[in-house]
């Protein structure tokens, strides 16, 4: 490639936050649940580089095919691959596509395409643009971007105002929270220059098991806690995961759980029966994953950004502590307290199209 520009550069990143600022000078854009790709133009060739520096060719032709008849002919741009699936972003099936078959990919990339959502430009022509403050870069790829053909340029503000409707409304098609840019500031590789606010709710679940930590003897710290709800027929599934406890706390939890392992009599070690279990075989993992079980007893409180998958649901990320529950039931831990969104179709996104209530169902 002769680009200003060549792969790998690493992507400018975020820091969380808490609320939406409203006395920040940045620019303002809807957090798109996909997979970071930057995209590098010469030309023929086209080259989709992942966060981590690695090439997604392989695993998007479709995408790189489009983006080839689509973006100028030299150009490096800063966005998202995404796929939609029933009005709202599918994570799951964008996932599936990295996988080692080739004829998997391509009957993938032909039954459900992924897109590009552009949110920035670093190159175009001979000229690196990272120097430049933020609102001239989203000028600039306005002037160069005409959506269509699997493209399209994220919607940006700087009202904080119009970012809180979006934070509220857009999660009802699958997006993830609200990034700020700041709009005079630089493109900063690799640095979190930019805030981010993502979901977050609450939910009471059902402790169901255990793994114990990778670095220790089996029994002396927990690894991660094994988490379960109960859905309309009282059929307790596996929901995801928490961890990130302290090393103290692992040994405290090792103890403290100590009676309640159980080999038989619990709901994840029947025959399935419709149910989600714990450890199973998936895309990422070709083997069951050990776990113990533990008498369904306990209860603890978890904070959540999102679920996925269709029913019965899954947490997306990790659960994070917040406190363990005596007070609740197991029984009365169920998925109808989980926190769901407003439908919002994805298309009118994508489209621009975000007055309040349009795409609303």
């Amino acid at each position: 490639m002769a680009l200003p520009l060549n792969p790998p550069v690493q992507p400018m990143l975020a820091n969380a936050v808490d609320r939406i600022p409203t006395d920040a000078d940045l620019v303002f854009e809807p957090k798109w649940d996909g997979f970071r790709c930057l995209v590098f133009r010469d030309g023929d060739e086209v080259v989709l580089q992942s966060r981590s520096g690695k090439p997604l060719n392989r695993y998007f032709p479709e995408a790189e095919a489009a983006l080839r008849r689509t973006l100028p002919p030299r150009i490096v741009v800063d966005g998202e691959l995404v796929v939609a699936k029933d009005d709202k972003l599918d994570f799951d099936a964008l996932s599936e596509r990295i996988h080692p078959a080739a004829s998997r990919v391509k009957l993938l990339a032909e039954q459900m395409p992924a897109s590009f959502v552009a949110f920035d430009v670093l190159a175009v022509g001979d000229d690196v643009l990272l120097e430049q403050p933020g609102t001239k870069r989203r000028a600039t790829l306005e002037g160069l971007i005409t959506p269509g053909d699997s493209l399209y340029l994220t919607p940006a503000t700087t009202d904080a105002a119009v970012a809180l409707q979006w934070f509220e409304l857009f999660e009802g098609a699958g997006l993830d929270g609200i990034i700020g840019k700041p709009g005079a500031g630089e493109y900063t590789p690799g640095k979190r220059s930019m805030i981010k606010v993502k979901h977050a709710r609450t939910a009471d679940c059902v402790v169901a098991g255990l793994r114990w930590h990778k670095d220790t003897e089996p029994g002396t710290a927990v690894g991660s806690l094994l988490l379960g709800l109960h859905d309309d027929d009282a059929v307790l599934h596996h929901i995801g995961v928490v961890g990130s406890f302290k090393a103290a706390e692992r040994r405290a939890l090792a103890e403290e759980l100590a009676g309640l392992i159980t080999t038989d009599d619990h709901p994840w070690l029947v025959e399935p029966d419709g149910r989600r279990l714990p450890g199973e075989i998936n895309r990422w993992r070709g083997k069951h994953a050990d776990w113990v079980a533990l008498r369904p007893e306990r209860v603890l409180e978890i904070s959540y950004t999102q679920t996925e998958g269709a029913a019965p649901a899954r947490l997306r990320h990790n659960g994070q502590f917040r406190r363990w529950r005596p007070d609740r039931e197991p029984s009365s831990c169920r998925y109808d307290q989980l926190d769901q969104p407003a439908r919002y179709d994805v298309e009118s996104v994508l489209r621009g199209e975000v007055r309040p209530g349009k795409g609303v169902r």
